[in-house]
């Protein structure tokens, strides 16, 4: 059990971590000027697949004309 606490540890020495206040968060985490739309959609799609791992359910397998959503558009007034 040792070896693997440690091995855990060694792999963690390698994350890269930022340490921040609490009124610091979200300081740098705009990507615009180092990556593209593309590279930063890309990011994305592994997020998306993680999340619906975590939330236990299957990941939904209908076409895009069949997504649920709606258009919610201003009114001029």
């Amino acid at each position: 059990m040792d070896d693997a606490r440690s091995e855990r540890a060694r792999a963690r020495a390698t994350w890269p971590i930022r340490k921040l206040r609490l009124d610091q968060e979200g300081e740098g985490d705009d990507l615009s000027a180092t990556s593209s739309v593309e590279e930063r959609l890309s990011m994305m799609w592994p997020l998306a697949l993680d999340a619906w791992a975590t939330s236990g359910k299957p990941l939904p397998t209908y076409e895009r004309s069949e997504m649920p959503g709606r258009v919610l558009r201003r009114s001029n007034d």
